[in-house]
């Protein structure tokens, strides 16, 4: 048996042998409740039977098409279009970076400029690149950044570099919820200046609710990008806009071998057609708000300098400890507590509930973290050395 991970972050077992519903399963066959979900992919539960079914019968028929397609791309991107605030035409991809980067590309062609301002988690490639090694400086002079909270550093980069910027591109949130009318207001700020707002709703997509961030919000984005929930842990992605933006796909090149694959698209159908269809996103909701409020009780009786943040979809427990080693410490030891005792919560990414999370798994998930909490003790008598 491979032990548990101690780099970084992390301090629960690495290695898993399979996953179901809510639960995953370590190589020893200690069952835990998950609610990292693969990062937040994963909204019906794992190993969902109506979406392996669908790929299943996809794969039967074969499922390396190219240079061909098959009718799954005309469903889904009619799906998309359906559901996406605005959207009249979708082109299908892989994976989130392939999205965003298809977006930025797609910005630069129809503006005519070259500079992207962004907040956020954007994807690996060079252009949203966090860590500089390998990435050249002319590309990094390409990409500016903004503070969310702070609107004065979006006009100030748009003041500094007048009549360049193709796009805004950012999450709709963080760890917490979205102030009122925030995003228009950016949307409002790029328009101005003449370039497009691009949402990146890799998270919130198909989780928030149908139409994602866009429509629980009430803001409508020239493009938006999306993955993950989109098809529950299969690997497709999606850019979604305007019909004039994305028809500069014409102009450009962007394609891959894999794009056609059929099955991970028939698994997009299936995932939304189910969000659409049932109370799958109602339930979501549900058991989320009951995490949450059952978690901010546990913090308030063992008086832990914490606070519960986030959508109840896509939850989070920030330490507010004065000393940022501290918080570090107890993020980490919390979630070292709570995988001891079967509860799986990444120390530093929100988190996630899916639609096969019973009320059951909720009220276990909740004594895991009593526990955790309770034995964070020793951690608040530290001090950095």
């Amino acid at each position: 048996m491979v032990g548990p991970c101690t780099s970084g972050q992390t301090r629960y077992p690495r290695y898993f042998s399979r996953a179901a519903g809510p639960y995953l399963w370590d190589l020893e066959g200690k069952r835990y409740v998950d609610l990292n979900l693969g990062y937040g992919p994963v909204v019906l539960g794992h190993a969902d039977g109506r979406v392996t079914e669908a790929v299943l019968c996809e794969l039967r028929n074969g499922n390396c098409i190219a240079p061909l397609w098959s009718r799954r791309q005309s469903e889904l991107t009619d799906l998309l279009v359906s559901v996406v605030p605005g959207a009249e035409m979708a082109y299908l991809l892989k994976t989130g970076s392939d999205a965003t980067s298809t977006a930025v590309r797609l910005s630069r062609i129809f503006t005519g400029r070259s500079k992207v301002i962004r907040w956020g988690y954007n994807g690996w490639h060079d252009w949203a690149a966090g860590i500089p090694a390998g990435v050249p400086e002319a590309t990094r002079s390409d990409t500016l950044l903004f503070d969310y909270s702070d609107l004065g550093t979006l006009r100030d980069a748009f003041a500094r570099h007048p009549g360049q910027v193709a796009c805004v591109l950012m999450m709709p949130f963080g760890d917490e919820t979205a102030p009122e009318g925030h995003l228009q207001k950016i949307r409002d700020i790029a328009h101005e200046h003449g370039a497009l707002f691009v949402l990146d709703e890799m998270r919130s997509g198909f989780r928030l609710g149908l139409s994602g961030a866009q429509g629980l919000l009430g803001v409508q984005a020239d493009v938006s990008t999306f993955s993950k929930a989109m098809a529950n842990g299969h690997p497709i992605s999606a850019v979604v806009g305007r019909a004039d933006v994305l028809s500069a796909l014409a102009r450009t090149r962007i394609s891959s071998t894999f794009y056609a694959d059929p099955a991970p698209m028939a698994a997009a159908l299936t995932t939304i057609r189910v969000l659409r269809d049932t109370d799958a996103l109602e339930r979501i909701r549900k058991a989320g708000s009951a995490f949450q409020d059952g978690l901010s009780a546990l913090v308030d009786r063992h008086r832990v300098p914490a606070r519960v943040v986030g959508y109840p979809p896509m939850p989070f427990l920030q330490f507010t400890h004065p000393d940022p080693v501290i918080r570090e410490r107890m993020s980490t030891a919390f979630a070292a507590g709570a995988a001891q005792r079967g509860v799986l919560l990444h120390p530093s990414h929100q988190w996630f509930l899916s639609a096969a999370h019973t009320s059951e798994d909720v009220e276990f998930a909740l004594d895991g973290c009593d526990r955790a909490l309770a034995a964070l003790e020793p951690v608040l008598a530290t001090r950095p050395a």
